[in-house]
């Protein structure tokens, strides 16, 4: 299962389908493939200038009186046209590009034949060599070697029909000839450059839009990818990502602490929504800030009740447990600094337990990283039964902090589905031995 950044950043709900985490990726491809546009275009534009050559060859002809000379270019240039007229219709390019290094294979040769000789048409047929050279462009390296042996073949024909078929002799001054020699190379030449250097030109500009696309891409991934830890713990996502299904896992000790708003329910109905989900958004974002400063995982938030747990594998902080009463003394006395809201000073109240625990991923929509077990439920009733500004944590948990971290004496409480249950009252840390005795001398 391969995740989609974009997808992921565009909707965190993800609507996975058979599996966890599958979505279709927002595309931002080009119009059609840069390669095949880019061999169309350098086809038409080699079909333009060798359309254009012809006009070169019918002036040396016509000027020599060689008239049957003539009648080659001129249909040269009546079969490229009618197959770029063909193609504007079906938009076959394998049809055009074949009929096009066809001509550009064939016309030059054809042309020296009716010459005669190698001298006589001025190396006319090096114009062939625009057929493999542009197979190697417009088709690609495999298919361009048909072309090339085609060249070469006959280029040897030539050279055997010059030798003792062909007539040495030519009516053309030896001037004239050498001209036409330069004139034909220069061509030849001229549209070699211009072709690579088109080439080249539409490669890089190509280049430059996939480029842009692959930072674009990278942007929206790392934007994804926060996204997504926003939502999951890293090894979680990691998982997930990974194609791994069904992810559950037992942790035989975890510290798991519940917060609630004392009193919210009748707040919220003297506020507007938008100023309550402001209050909440401020409480909450500042609770996540102080899950990070104590390497604790937040887990969710319900309502106006905030889960956090410390313990699970991937957890900041090897002791945990104190990591959990740290952070929920900082949280009551965030809570106590804030200005009141309608007259009323915020209060919450905090609930603690410690013990093994399930953990996995849920759903495939709007999935979210859950914990299940005793421990998540004794947390749970012990913030339920706590007063207003309290931290109420579980006998597990008391023994493990007591040497470092005051409370009051235990209290019995009536806890919801468990009976009855003790519980201790969290005041603060204790201080170090060697400040206390300190302060006593």
């Amino acid at each position: 299962m391969k995740l989609s950044p974009i997808s992921v950043a565009a909707n965190p709900s993800i609507n996975a389908g058979d599996s966890h985490l599958k979505a279709e990726p927002r595309k931002r491809a080009l119009p059609e493939a840069a390669d095949e546009k880019l061999s169309r275009d350098l086809l038409i534009f080699a079909s333009g200038l060798m359309f254009l050559a012809p006009m070169l060859w019918l002036a040396i002809y016509w000027s020599f009186g060689l008239r049957f000379s003539t009648t080659i270019p001129l249909a040269y240039q009546g079969l490229s046209a009618i197959a770029l007229l063909i193609y504007q219709k079906t938009k076959n390019f394998r049809f055009l590009s074949l009929l096009q290094l066809g001509l550009f294979l064939f016309a030059p040769f054809v042309m020296q034949l009716a010459i005669g000789n190698f001298v006589g048409g001025s190396g006319v047929i090096l114009w062939a060599l625009m057929a493999p050279i542009g197979a190697l462009i417009f088709l690609g390296a495999r298919e361009s070697i048909p072309w090339f042996a085609g060249f070469i073949v006959l280029l040897i024909l030539a050279g055997f029909f010059d030798y003792y078929v062909g007539d040495s002799a030519t009516t053309i001054p030896i001037r004239t000839v050498a001209v036409s020699f330069a004139v034909n190379l220069a061509a030849i030449a001229a549209m070699l450059y211009f072709l690579v250097r088109h080439f080249v030109q539409e490669n890089a500009a190509n280049r430059a839009v996939l480029q842009s696309q692959h930072r674009m891409l990278q942007n929206e991934q790392e934007l994804s990818e926060r996204l997504l830890l926003n939502i999951l713990p890293g090894p979680i996502a990691t998982r997930l990502k990974a194609e791994e299904k069904n992810i559950a896992d037992g942790f035989a000790d975890v510290t798991v602490m519940f917060a609630d708003i004392v009193n919210f329910t009748k707040l919220s109905e003297e506020l507007a929504p938008s100023e309550m989900v402001a209050l909440l958004n401020e409480i909450f974002s500042s609770f996540d800030l102080l899950a990070e400063k104590h390497g604790l995982e937040k887990i969710k938030t319900i309502g106006d009740a905030y889960m956090v747990a410390g313990g699970l594998e991937f957890a900041g902080r090897h002791h945990y447990a104190d990591a959990i009463a740290d952070m929920a003394l900082d949280m009551r006395g965030l809570v106590d600094n804030f200005q009141p809201v309608n007259g009323s000073r915020l209060e919450i109240r905090i609930g603690i337990g410690t013990g093994p625990v399930v953990a996995g991923v849920i759903g495939v929509k709007k999935f979210i990283y859950d914990l299940w077990g005793d421990t998540v439920n004794i947390a749970s009733r012990i913030t339920s039964e706590g007063q207003a500004g309290s931290i109420q944590v579980d006998t597990t948990t008391f023994k493990r902090l007591q040497s470092r971290y005051q409370f009051d004496a235990g209290q019995t409480i009536q806890a919801k589905g468990k009976g009855l249950m003790q519980s201790y009252r969290l005041m603060g840390k204790r201080e170090p031995v060697a400040t206390r005795t300190a302060l006593q001398k």
